[in-house]
């Protein structure tokens, strides 16, 4: 009898302590969730050409955070409407996220051009913006290092390193590109506006052509809020640095779904 209550008690010690180890592997993972948000993540707004009034308005309507971190000056865009921002609309993020913005500034204010002689194009695009100057056209040549910038142009003229150029300014570059590594796959940019899809195409090694927007697009705010309907090549291996034309319109039924 006594060894039946002891075998009794183990068994029931077992299952408490298993009943027990499940309840906080539970609690664990709640507590894990909870700290690091994990799954809530939602979708980036787009804040192109809003004040920083109306970006933090749509920001909290999309459960993240703003932050103005620098200004460029666009002469054709309103002052202190959103530019560029980072990261760019329609990313997957956490809540509560910052996004970070640059601002069209009311007064232009020039900064020292960076010497980006043997960068690659990721990195020199990265210091553009850094300084509040735009990546512009690719213009490949060849050389044994694919990719590394060779030239800096600004408005067509060479322009040096320690030059002061207005902010904002449109940067071309010359870049090598050799005989073997020289093609690229052309990205959907379809319902993207033209800033962010430049973007991906540069992130492509691909130029831009110019745009082409439908004739009911008449004034330059229109043409910021104007999304690509139609582009050039979609899924197309090209030649790097090959000029990719973008359509634009402001009517959504134009856009077609992925």
């Amino acid at each position: 009898m006594a060894q039946k209550k002891n075998s009794s008690w183990i068994v029931n010690n077992l299952a408490g302590a298993a009943i027990f180890m499940v309840v906080l592997v539970i609690l664990v993972s709640v507590g894990l969730s909870i700290i690091t948000r994990h799954g809530k993540t939602v979708t980036t707004p787009d804040f192109t050409n809003l004040n920083v009034e109306q970006a933090e308005e749509l920001a909290q309507e999309g459960h993240v955070k703003v932050k103005v971190v620098d200004s460029v000056f666009v002469r054709r865009l309103p002052g202190g409407v959103v530019y560029r921002q980072q990261p760019k609309a329609g990313s997957t993020v956490k809540k509560g996220r910052s996004v970070f913005l640059t601002i069209n500034s009311i007064v232009p204010r020039k900064v020292v051009m960076p010497n980006l002689f043997g960068y690659s194009v990721t990195e020199a695009r990265a210091e553009l913006q850094n300084r509040g100057l735009n990546l512009g056209k690719l213009r490949y040549v060849k050389d044994i290092a694919t990719n590394t910038v060779l030239g800096q142009y600004c408005e067509g003229k060479d322009v040096k390193a320690g030059d002061l150029v207005v902010n904002g300014s449109t940067i071309d570059l010359k870049v090598g590109v050799s005989g073997e590594d020289n093609t690229t796959v052309v990205p959907r940019v379809i319902g993207m506006k033209y800033i962010p899809a430049v973007d991906v195409l540069h992130d492509h090694f691909l130029n831009a052509g110019r745009a082409r927007f439908d004739k009911e697009i008449k004034t330059y705010a229109d043409s910021v809020n104007a999304v690509v309907y139609k582009q050039d090549a979609l899924g197309e291996e090209k030649t790097l640095g090959t000029t990719i034309n973008l359509y634009l319109t402001l009517d959504m039924a134009k856009v077609p779904a992925q």
